[in-house]
């Protein structure tokens, strides 16, 4: 690897070795003595490699794309390696699959548990799950700024008015995320400690809420948010993690931004209230608002939980928002909004044109003016094509291993869109420990697909399969 990459992933072995410090200073504070060991190794070992990487000098090359996309994999494979130590290590005889598993799980987003009573587990050892999630969203959204130049441009004006990303831009955008991603996790903290939760559950929380996983620091949510007016707040805040990360930022310095910055979240906006009046207006039987607003919020920001109350049979619904998705520039997953909405626009002009060849359409979106580039909609194309392979693949390798087929459909979705299971699509009560050693390899192997954005399978499929 070039020394670009190994920067790039030395950073976050230094981010590991702060999160261990930080366990550390909590276990010692607060009298948690059984798995400190645990996180001195994995202090130790995280920074030696940390400082290692930064300080290793390499010929300074051009990095390309497909390099780019390999340090990505790269980091989604041995970064959880480093994570585990705490689970391997812990009091609670986790075997050294189980531990990889849940490491994958927590830096992929996706909130997949091998734990069957949260209750159990020691306390700093819930916080490294949660900080297991935090830290794989900065790593989600740093290599969105590494792949921007390969996404499409519609999207990448949302970010920034450069041509292309050289390493001084990457790390100026780097930086922004971070202190973005930082502050709004202390902003989700103070509203959930203001709502009159525990700060041991607002602090779990907000790394949760931030980087749209799926760990909880207890068994039920409801045990945490046990009013309305608790669920509702929560609620909205779930939706920091469905808009752009940069909408904030934006709006603050309004003044020297274009219209072209707020498209998508423009649109996400529209369609989030076109589909709360839809559950509202159709769906809202027991007229119970907070439970489906919870339900909704939590769907298409790709997090999950739900309460008890959720109606049972709209769990197919709740997936579809699932596999739609929030924000380009968010550390939620799904196919996108925006691409489903170009591809939609693309169609049925297509058709049109066809039907009156006489008028002239534009694909543009409405109220910016920017164009739909063609290239970006065969990328979102592809994308979705890559996608409707992957979910058919996991799905039979899950059913070949003895797995239903309907809940090999339902965690295939999941999986691909790295969202917790729960009650609300009725496939909340799979244990996850109890799975044969094969399901665990290609849940965790979809896992990091469905976290790497489909396109670059694409491009690293194109590198093997073809000379030029």
């Amino acid at each position: 690897m070039n020394r670009f990459s190994l920067n790039f992933l030395g950073v976050f072995f230094l981010l590991i070795s702060i999160l261990s410090f930080i366990n550390i200073i909590y276990s010692y504070y607060f009298n948690l003595y059984l798995n400190i060991d645990s996180y001195l190794y994995t202090l130790f070992f995280s920074l030696i490699l940390g400082v290692v990487f930064l300080i290793t000098k390499k010929n300074e090359i051009k990095i390309t794309n497909y390099e780019k996309i390999l340090v990505m994999i790269i980091g989604y494979i041995t970064i959880p390696m480093i994570i585990s130590i705490p689970f391997y290590l812990s009091i609670n005889n986790i075997s050294l699959l189980d531990s990889y598993f849940e490491s994958v799980s927590g830096f992929t987003s996706t909130g997949f548990t091998i734990f069957e009573n949260i209750k159990h587990i020691d306390k700093s050892l819930i916080l490294w799950r949660s900080a297991s999630q935090w830290i794989g969203g900065i790593f989600f959204l740093f290599s969105i700024v590494l792949l921007i130049d390969i996404f499409d441009n519609s999207l990448k004006k949302s970010l920034t008015n450069f041509i292309s990303f050289n390493t001084s831009e990457i790390l100026k955008q780097s930086i922004k995320i971070l202190i973005l991603y930082t502050s709004l996790t202390f902003f989700l903290f103070i509203i959930l400690n203001l709502i009159d939760l525990r700060v041991f559950d607002a602090l779990n929380l907000s790394m949760t809420i931030i980087s749209s996983g799926g760990f909880l620091p207890s068994n039920d949510i409801e045990a945490i948010l046990n009013s309305n007016f608790k669920q509702i707040i929560f609620s909205i805040l779930m939706l920091i993690s469905f808009f752009s990360l940069f909408l904030f930022y934006n709006l603050i310095f309004i003044k020297n931004k274009s219209l072209n910055f707020f498209t998508e979240d423009f649109y996400l906006f529209i369609y989030l209230i076109f589909v709360i009046f839809i559950f509202f207006t159709f769906f809202n039987y027991d007229n119970n608002f907070s439970a489906i607003f919870f339900s909704i919020i939590s769907s298409v920001s790709n997090i999950g939980f739900s309460l008890n109350n959720t109606p049972s049979n709209l769990h197919f619904i709740f997936l579809i928002l699932v596999i739609i998705g929030g924000s380009f520039f968010s550390t939620s997953s799904g196919v996108r909004f925006l691409k489903i909405y170009s591809l939609i626009k693309f169609s049925v002009n297509e058709i049109l044109s066809y039907s009156k060849p006489k008028h002239v359409y534009t694909n543009k979106f409405i109220f910016s003016g920017s164009n739909i580039d063609q290239s970006d909609i065969s990328k979102y194309f592809l994308s979705i094509l890559v996608f409707i392979l992957s979910l058919f693949i996991i799905s039979l390798l899950l059913t070949l291993s003895n797995v239903n087929f309907e809940d090999s459909f339902k965690l295939g979705i999941l999986t691909l869109m790295n969202t917790v299971n729960s009650s609300m699509y009725s496939i909340g009560d799979i244990n996850f420990a109890n799975l044969t050693i094969q399901n665990k390899f290609i849940l965790i192997v979809f896992m990091i697909i469905g976290r790497v954005e489909l396109i670059t399978l694409l491009i690293i499929g194109k590198k093997f399969l073809f000379k030029n």
